[in-house]
């Protein structure tokens, strides 16, 4: 996908944060806290969200964006560039020998934005009740709910800490942590957006679910004991055959674990909201 102007060097940024995968967490852990305020860059893609809180901000608009809601950006103040598509209309035939058009993107362009931080100005609303309920994750309660049994197993024979079923309806861990609970959970997640994992040890699934499982970590205040090291070697790898450009790669992977993230904190906040209902 080609990248035009400053969005050479936004792509550049992600690549090295992709190059160094014990820092990804973090920022990614960020885009969820507030996943439920009316910010517009929540409306944004996550590679956006991601770019965002890679550089420290709760939030980010456009300049004329802040002016509408009465803050004004400092003096000073730097801009932060996310990516925005390039479009442009594409005909395709249609089965009835009619033509269709739809827009196709075919590449990136810069768009500056500026964080909460740089601005001041009127306050904004929190999202505390995002925050409270994120503390409270209830993460079997979402397994559970998706038709998985949750089972304890004996892994030595099979060398493995944890497993989670190609038929989707089994998660077997044979250790009492954490960490492999949310990659067994993130795989779950993984499959039922994509449509069906496939058999084995897929490295595109497993960088998915050691990447999910840290922000999910993350996001529980919890020491983030995911081994994220292998995730580059694969990148670079998969970049090389399939000849797509490194940042394609990453920004794939980074959209596939959020939303499969997205997936178990929307289907826990469904649960908890049913549960009050009943209440």
């Amino acid at each position: 996908m080609k990248l035009y102007g400053k969005a050479s060097d936004v792509g550049a940024a992600i690549v090295e944060r992709f190059k160094d995968p014990a820092s990804l967490p973090a920022p990614l852990a960020r885009v969820f806290i507030r996943r439920k305020d009316q910010a517009p860059c929540r409306k944004w893609s996550f590679g956006n969200q991601f770019i965002v809180a890679m550089h420290g901000y709760s939030e980010a608009r456009g300049y004329r964006q802040w002016q509408e809601v009465g803050r004004h950006v400092k003096k000073g103040a730097k801009a932060v560039w996310i990516l925005a598509p390039c479009t442009r209309k594409v005909e395709t035939a249609a089965e009835d020998g009619t033509t269709e058009e739809h827009s196709a993107v075919y590449g990136f362009r810069s768009v500056p934005v500026f964080g909460l931080e740089d601005t001041e100005g009127n306050p904004l609303p929190t999202d505390e009740e995002a925050i409270a309920w994120l503390a409270g994750l209830p993460l079997r309660e979402v397994a559970e709910s998706w038709g998985i049994d949750v089972q304890a197993y004996d892994g030595t024979e099979a060398g493995r800490q944890g497993f989670y079923s190609c038929s989707g309806d089994r998660i077997g861990l044979a250790v009492k942590n954490l960490a492999t609970w949310a990659h067994e959970l993130v795989h779950a997640a993984d499959d039922r957006n994509i449509g069906g994992l496939k058999p084995g040890q897929r490295v595109d699934q497993e960088v998915v679910a050691q990447l999910g499982a840290a922000i999910l970590l993350t996001l529980l205040g919890q020491p983030v004991e995911a081994d994220l090291g292998y995730s580059w070697a694969y990148i670079e790898t998969y970049a090389r055959k399939t000849s797509k450009a490194t940042v394609d790669v990453c920004l794939e992977l980074l959209n596939r674990t959020c939303k499969a993230v997205d997936r178990i904190l929307s289907t826990a906040e469904e649960i908890a909201m049913q549960a009050t209902a009943v209440a």
